[in-house]
């Protein structure tokens, strides 16, 4: 539900602290003072498209801040996202004179698709021209399905699945010459590589192996000349060592600073028998092995060759011979007309359950939807009118399923029913989007529980007058009220019927300010009431028949319900 509303520099707005509460309120004022400011900064606010014409003139920035009681169900996707999940949810849109926008989401930087996937849960907004959607066959689905809780997303992404599955097996036939040739260049590819058979890791030891060996000869005669220059010869290291540490601990007693030199000879003494054990380890067990060197020899070339013929370095061979037979299966999967058929008809089998799932569902709810927006019609000056809804099969399978959707009328008792924009007046469509709009509110809520806090009427009342509009009011705060008092409806009427039906009632009026034409919003309570509905009732100049008239209408509605009528303070 919307608590706050702070607008700054916005159209014509200097700035507005506007603070709301459950129930029904209305927005009035002379037309062009700018009655619908108020929507367009909201859906500004929930990722609405903005440029620099929102910025007030002279100003260096539009600023709009909306805060929302947090819905329950709205927490978890906040904490995914990385925002708060507060009590309530800050939306923040800044938009300045270049057109550069920037938002946040209680108080961390956000996206506009993140404030427009927000928007379905907070704010349900009804235009003045919600009528022409009537006559859009989408429009008119996506009414049904909202007010029968179908969500269609399984089975658009199940005739997504169907479409690729139809797709690859047409371009599997028609690709079939290309693709054959393109399959015997990887096999001869293959089968020239598994002649080699590289291993992973293999052309590092190959090359360690192969160094070695070919330098057997001076590796031998390397390590046999150190071992004699250790200990095989005279004099050898070790025998120089031995004896420059036995001179030194005969003499030791008598000077302990000779201590360090004796311990250092002692380890060179022990690191120098290491190393000749080390190196007759290593004579004894290496030898030459010319065919050896010539096994790897070959083996190396061979590597080198195909190395060379592929334009790769050799260590990359087991990977691109891995990557080959990738493509080489997946080249056969992708020709095998007998696969790609089976998988044609598993995606088809699941959109149809998908689609049948759907067509079931709104046949249920199409007869509820037309019996309660037959109902409605009755309230609203269309006695004995009749709605029905038609789903007619579609000629093939389509994203949002098997049928398509049309809204029919009769306005009169014993007409047969026929498509709205055939027999409905421009009055009776507005009153029957209104009859659709009051049904739908009411079943997202009493069904799902999660339907939005506020519902916004912005003049969906055009065309409407007399009694009729004294109960599209009364519909209106019906609407507004709830067990829990978590619902909201703001309307913005040129009725001063509905006017008097609302708990609260805020004016919209321009005036001049610093020379500049400037809108102000404030709630009107009292006498200040009254004559906002008097001059709704009769113009500017105020009479007191008018006055009158007016205060008889606020006294009607108010014996009729208990809920208050006074307004939070505005601060502006």
């Amino acid at each position: 539900m919307l608590r706050h509303l702070s607008l700054k520099d916005f159209v014509i707005v200097p700035a507005l602290e506007l603070d709301f509460e459950p129930g029904f309120a209305v927005l009035t004022g002379e037309t062009g003072a700018g009655k619908s400011i108020l929507i367009d900064a909201l859906q500004l606010a929930l990722g609405g498209r903005g440029d620099a014409g929102v910025v007030r003139e002279g100003a260096a920035r539009a600023e709009i801040t909306a805060e929302f009681d947090t819905p329950a169900h709205l927490r978890g996707w906040l904490d995914e996202a990385g925002f708060e999940p507060g009590d309530t949810l800050l939306l923040r849109r800044v938009i300045d004179a270049a057109g550069k926008s920037r938002a946040w989401i209680s108080g961390g930087a956000a996206t506009l698709t993140q404030l427009r996937e927000l928007a379905d849960h907070l704010l349900d907004i009804h235009g003045q021209h919600a009528w022409q959607g009537l006559n859009r066959p989408a429009s008119v689905r996506e009414l049904l399905d909202g007010f029968a809780g179908l969500d269609t997303a399984p089975l658009a992404r199940a005739h997504a699945a169907w479409k690729q599955a139809a797709e690859a097996l047409d371009r599997a036939r028609g690709l079939q010459a290309d693709a054959q040739r393109e399959r015997e260049r990887l096999a001869w590819q293959i089968g020239e590589l598994d002649g080699l058979a590289p291993a992973e890791g293999e052309w590092a030891e190959l090359n360690a192996e192969h160094e070695r060996l070919s330098h057997g000869q001076s590796l031998l005669d390397a390590a046999r000349a150190a071992l004699d220059a250790l200990d095989d010869g005279e004099p050898s290291a070790q025998s120089l060592a031995s004896g420059a540490l036995d001179r030194l601990e005969r003499v030791l007693d008598h000077d302990a600073r000779l201590l360090p030199a004796v311990q250092a000879l002692r380890d060179v003494q022990a690191q120098l028998a290491d190393a000749s054990h080390t190196l007759a380890a290593y004579l004894h067990k290496t030898d030459l092995d010319p065919d050896r060197l010539a096994e790897l020899d070959e083996r190396v070339s061979a590597w080198l060759a195909l190395a060379r013929r592929y334009r790769r370095q050799p260590q990359e061979l087991p990977a691109l011979l891995a990557q080959w037979r990738v493509e080489l299966a997946a080249l056969d999967a992708a020709s095998d007309p007998a696969q790609l058929e089976a998988a044609l008809a598993a995606a088809r089998q699941a959109y149809d359950a998908e689609a049948g799932r759907a067509t079931r569902t709104r046949r249920a709810a199409a007869p509820q939807l037309a019996a309660a927006v037959t109902a409605a019609m009755q309230q609203l000056g269309m006695a004995g009118g009749r709605f029905d809804v038609a789903l007619q099969a579609a000629d093939a399978p389509q994203p949002w399923g098997a049928e398509s959707a049309e809204f029919l009328v009769a306005g009169h008792a014993g007409s047969t029913p026929r498509p709205l924009a055939k027999v409905a007046s421009g009055g009776e469509l507005s009153r029957i989007a209104l009859a659709i709009a009051v049904t739908t509110s009411q079943a997202a809520q009493a069904a799902r529980g999660t339907a939005p806090g506020t519902l916004i009427f912005d003049e969906i009342d055009v065309g409407i007058g007399g009694a009729v509009a004294e109960t599209v009011g009364r519909l209106m705060k019906q609407l507004g009220q709830s067990a829990t008092g978590r619902r909201q409806v703001l309307a913005v009427t040129h009725l001063p019927q509905v006017a008097a039906c609302a708990d609260r009632h805020l004016v919209v009026a321009k005036r001049l300010q610093d020379g500049a034409t400037a809108s102000h919003v404030a709630p009107v309570a009292g006498e200040a009431r009254v004559a906002e509905i008097a001059r709704m009732l009769g113009g500017e100049r105020l009479s007191s028949t008018s006055l009158a008239h007016a205060q008889e209408m606020l006294d009607a509605s108010t014996a009729a319900t208990t809920r208050p009528t006074t307004p939070r303070k505005a601060r502006s």
